[in-house]
C-alpha cells in the first residue's frame, strides 16, 4: 500500500483551495499539513484555521504534522479543527506515550516523527503504541532540501523492526521526495510519501501525482 501525501507548505498560498482540489482530483491519497511554531522549528506557518477550513473543502485525511514545542498543548485544537492524522517529534515531548494516547483517544492515528539524527532506537518503547512513523529525510523546518541518502538505510532498518515485532505501523517520509527517487524508496518500505515541491513545484501537479500512483501502482504488481 503506497499513499502519497501532497505538502501545502510547497503550495501557493494565494491559492490552497486550488492546489487540494488539483491534486486530490490527480488521485492523492492525503493532504498534509506542515505546523511550524518558529521554536521547535523557525518558520513559523499554519494553524488549526486552516484545518478547519480544508475539512470543507475536502474529503481526503488531512496529515498534520506538528514540528512544535509542548506537542500536548497543540493537539486537541488540531483535533478539534479536523485533523485525521497528528504526528509528533519524539524530540519535541518527554511525554510522548501520554500524547499519543490522547491523539488516539480521538479516534485520530497518530504518528511519532524523528528526525534524521535521531537514533530508531527512540522508538523502542513506544512503536506498539504508534499508527504510523514519520521519518524525516530531511532536517525539518524548511522546504527543497535535497533528500539525505542516509535516509534509505533507515527506513530498511524501521521495516525491520517493525516486521520483527508484527506489527502493522506504516513507513511515513517527509522530505527530498521526487520522481527520480521515489521508485527506490518505495522498493525500502516507505509507504506514506509526503511529496512538497515535486508536487506543487512541478509544471504540472496533478501530472506528478499521477506518475507517482503509476509507479506505485507497479511496486503493488497492478
Amino acid at each position: 500500500m503506497i499513499l502519497i501525501a501532497p505538502s501545502l507548505l510547497s503550495a501557493d498560498f494565494t491559492r490552497i483551495a486550488d492546489a487540494v482540489r488539483t491534486v486530490e482530483k490527480a488521485g492523492a491519497d492525503l493532504i498534509h499539513v506542515d505546523v511550524m511554531d518558529g521554536h521547535f522549528v523557525p518558520a513559523l506557518t499554519f494553524g488549526p484555521g486552516l484545518v478547519a477550513a480544508l475539512k470543507k473543502i475536502t474529503s481526503l485525511p488531512l496529515d498534520v504534522h506538528l514540528m512544535v514545542d509542548n506537542p500536548a498543548d497543540m493537539i486537541p485544537p488540531f483535533v478539534e479543527s479536523g485533523a485525521d492524522w497528528v504526528s509528533i517529534h519524539v524530540e519535541a515531548t518527554p511525554h510522548l506515550h501520554r500524547d499519543l494516547a490522547s491523539i488516539r483517544a480521538a479516534s485520530r492515528k497518530a504518528g511519532v516523527v524523528l528526525n534524521p539524527a535521531t537514533p530508531l532506537s527512540a522508538l523502542e518503547a513506544i512503536l506498539p503504541e504508534a499508527d504510523f512513523i514519520l521519518l524525516m529525510t530531511v532536517n525539518p523546518g524548511k522546504g527543497s532540501q535535497p533528500f539525505i541518502e542516509a535516509s534509505h538505510e533507515r527506513i530498511r532498518r524501521l521495516q525491520g523492526m517493525i516486521r520483527d515485532r508484527g506489527l502493522s505501523t506504516l513507513i511515513e517520509i517527509d522530505g527530498g521526495i521526487n520522481l527520480k527517487n521515489f521508485e527506490r524508496l518505495c522498493r525500502d518500505g516507505a509507504q506514506v510519501f509526503v511529496a512538497g515541491n515535486a508536487v506543487f513545484g512541478a509544471p504540472d501537479p496533478a501530472e506528478a501525482v499521477r506518475t507517482m500512483r503509476e509507479i506505485a501502482a507497479r511496486k503493488d504488481g497492478r
